[in-house]
């Protein structure tokens, strides 16, 4: 009965001035500025080549080329689907412990000698500090790994109970067909887990990374492929949405969909299967996390000190894109002249610029698509007399894709800015008057059509509890006096629901469970031999 390592939260380096790890990232930094690499899709194994290369810049200098992408069609999508099938029919029967060494393996190097390039190409390509880049590629994908398996274990060991002369067992069988995992541009260690949460419970899959996460993508398959991951089980696909209708979305053997991304495109992923639910040999299993509209609402009861801070944090680390990011809160009106003086000085300090100055705090949107639909909620605010910008609002295109951290003031609860998804460096705040905290509570839960993260500030007890009972399915992770970022793998499972996705938990064994297909084995030792019951005596 063999029995996974026990595992523990990967702990985090701080890269302070003097470390080794300080000076281990700056020169993996100047080594891949460097050396631009050409990627190629991972199919079967195998390096596959289009000639169609797509150029890839760091978000922060359109002039640093980190290399080039061959990007697929039709007929590398389906190549991707017939290899995975093909993987499938040895890869399902894998033991599960042979499965999660490789897996295990994959997080040990990602630990330990893949840290600084997997960190460097995370501060280049997606732009994120050196602390972003860390509590996410490493120690988050280096978690999910490790959790993961042990989860794995723990399904395993789920089993019946028996009856007098009968064996009762549960065989967790993986799904019949392939995962289509579909990943995004802004966590690494999302797009490590997406594929791979599906493969260490016996499934193959077939990956699609968003186009900005390219880079980042193509070392975390060669961790993968280094650590043993047979060919087949996982292939690297780059394609535009065109080409997978067919080939993935319409395939008889899709057996799942393993999604982080849009609402919209989820959405549209989703009335696919359900136009072709006939046609699969399974019904499809559907995961997916998509928007948010996060929140954090604070009562008169709050410190200001605390509040300040996680607003600031959790509006602007990684330039508000993380999908747990504040976007909206709701402040008393008691405590708004204090919170409004120390956040606008507090955010006055920060920094902004390339990742690579460890100094700045803030650094540059993703594209040139993300910048402009940020500017233009920017813009909005500037045009409508019931906003009023309080902190930045300035953005320049020039260099980067850069936007000031920005803090805005409405006098509507139901202004545009705090309804709808920005997934930028923008906070919008509404002030309440105290003895409508119940009311403004109610408001909060009925703004947005998204549930995922949410935070309440108080010190008061009774406020504490009146909100988690209001905004009990606002948010699928709800913090108590803490910002609604930085979900850690085994401690706070993630996921949302209502229009933030299916809630299946990434980072706990819900989500691991969605990729088994369990099959009830009963075994009779000693059978009856006679149709006659006692009662017909």
């Amino acid at each position: 009965m063999y029995r996974v390592p026990i595992p523990k939260n990967e702990p985090i380096l701080d890269y302070a001035p003097g470390s080794s790890e300080r000076a281990e990232i700056e020169k993996a930094l100047k080594e891949l500025k460097a050396n631009p690499i050409e990627i190629p899709m991972v199919i079967d194994g195998k390096e596959i080549t289009t000639g169609n290369k797509i150029k890839i810049t760091a978000p922060h200098d359109h002039n640093l080329v980190l290399g080039y992408y061959h990007q697929g069609g039709e007929t590398e999508v389906r190549m991707a689907v017939e290899a995975a099938m093909e993987a499938q029919k040895i890869w399902s029967f894998m033991p599960w412990e042979q499965r999660s060494a490789v897996f295990l393996k994959a997080a040990d190097l990602l630990a330990g000698p893949y840290r600084y390039l997997i960190n460097a190409a995370t501060m280049l390509a997606h732009s994120k500090t050196v602390f972003q880049a860390e509590i996410d590629a490493v120690c988050e994908l280096a978690d999910f790994f490790r959790f993961n398996c042990h989860y794995g274990q723990q399904i395993a060991d789920i089993q019946p109970e028996n009856a007098p002369l009968v064996w009762d067992r549960m065989d967790h069988r993986p799904l019949e067909g392939f995962v289509f995992s579909v990943t995004p541009f802004n966590f690494v260690s999302i797009n490590g887990n997406l594929p791979t949460a599906p493969a260490i419970m016996g499934n193959v899959s077939v990956w699609k990374p968003a186009s900005t996460a390219v880079y980042t993508s193509h070392f975390l398959m060669k961790i993968l492929l280094e650590a043993g991951l047979p060919d087949g089980v996982v292939n690297l696909i780059f394609a535009r949405g065109a080409a997978i209708g067919d080939s993935v979305l319409r395939n008889e053997n899709l057996a799942g969909i393993h999604f982080t991304g849009s609402t919209p495109t989820f959405q549209m992923m989703w009335r696919t299967v359900g136009e072709n639910i006939a046609n699969y040999k399974t019904y499809p299993r559907i995961v997916g996390e998509t928007g948010g509209k996060d929140f954090i609402f604070a009562h008169n009861s709050a410190d200001v000190d605390s509040l300040v801070t996680a607003i600031v944090r959790g509006s602007f680390e990684f330039q508000g894109q993380k999908c747990s990011a504040s976007s909206r809160c709701y402040l008393p009106e008691s405590l708004w002249p204090d919170i409004k003086k120390k956040l606008v000085a507090q955010v006055k300090t920060i920094k902004m610029g390339t990742p690579e100055d460890f100094t700045n705090f803030l650094n540059a949107v993703i594209d040139e698509s993300a910048f402009r639909s940020i500017v233009e909620y920017i813009n909005y605010a500037k045009e409508h007399k019931d906003a009023e910008i309080i902190c930045g609002g300035e953005y320049d295109d020039s260099k980067g894709w850069f936007i000031q951290p920005t803090v805005i003031v409405t006098t509507d609860p139901h202004f545009k800015l705090m309804e709808e998804e920005i997934f930028g460096p923008v906070i919008t705040i509404y002030v309440y008057k105290d003895e409508e905290f119940a009311g403004a509570l109610h408001t909060c839960d009925q703004t947005s059509p998204y549930a995922l993260t949410g935070a309440i500030f108080a010190t008061d007890r009774k406020a504490v509890a009146l909100a988690e009972r209001t905004l009990r399915n606002a948010a699928g992770n709800f913090y108590i006096n803490d910002k609604p970022t930085g979900a850690v793998v085994g401690q706070q499972p993630f996921g949302g629901g209502r229009a933030s996705g299916t809630n299946d938990k990434a980072g706990g064994i819900q989500n691991m469970m969605r990729w088994t297909s369990p099959r009830s084995v009963k075994e009779t030792f000693v059978a009856a031999k006679d149709y006659r019951y006692p009662f017909m005596g």
